[in-house]
């Protein structure tokens, strides 16, 4: 996938992150999804452990850059909840439980990442970062799920991959559970 431009997934379910919401971007790269979230007025926290992605954050803010090593390290978050949790192309099953644990009440999760039969079409083909069919559904059993793919995509470029768009919330708190516009008729999610 590219790795320069928006996820279209993330884009539009960006409408469920309200400004001065506070968003956990895991893993976050180059900070794609970081600084478009931030654009929309968001206060954003993102991790990578790549130190020297840092400087990609110079001029932004609403945004704090932290490098840690969130597989072998202590998660830094714990204790703290984010209105939203954006993960991209990133999978650590051990830190699944944690991502959902940071997730504040009527918080959303948006997550996109590669699937089992992705190693087709390039990397990751190491199943252990590879999702299993249903695997993100499973995992966020707890949360709301508003909008679940797991499927193959063309644009940006051929992939496998599961995408779920969820939000922590009562049954009752219909504000919440408002499922996003569809896409624009031939918008490729």
């Amino acid at each position: 996938m590219d790795s320069a431009a928006v996820s279209s997934w993330i884009a539009h379910f960006a409408q469920l992150v309200a400004p001065a919401s506070t968003v956990l971007d895991v893993a976050c790269g180059g900070g794609r999804h970081a600084k478009f979230l931030a654009a929309r007025g968001c206060r954003v926290d993102a991790v990578d452990h790549d130190a020297a992605l840092a400087a990609q954050f110079a001029g932004w803010p609403a945004i704090r850059f932290l490098a840690a090593d969130i597989e072998a390290g202590s998660w830094p978050y714990a204790g703290r909840s984010f209105d939203a949790v954006i993960v991209t192309n990133y999978l650590n099953r051990p830190l699944l439980p944690m991502l959902a644990a940071a997730i504040a009440p009527g918080g959303v999760l948006l997550y996109e990442t590669f699937a089992v039969g992705h190693e087709r079409y390039g990397r990751p083909r190491n199943p252990d970062f590879l999702l299993r069919p249903r695997e993100l559904l499973a995992a966020f059993a707890d949360l709301h799920v508003l909008a679940f793919e797991d499927g193959v995509v063309a644009q940006p470029a051929p992939a496998r991959v599961q995408r779920l768009a969820a939000v922590r919330a009562s049954a009752d708190d219909h504000a919440r559970l408002q499922l996003a516009a569809p896409a624009p008729e031939g918008h490729a999610l």
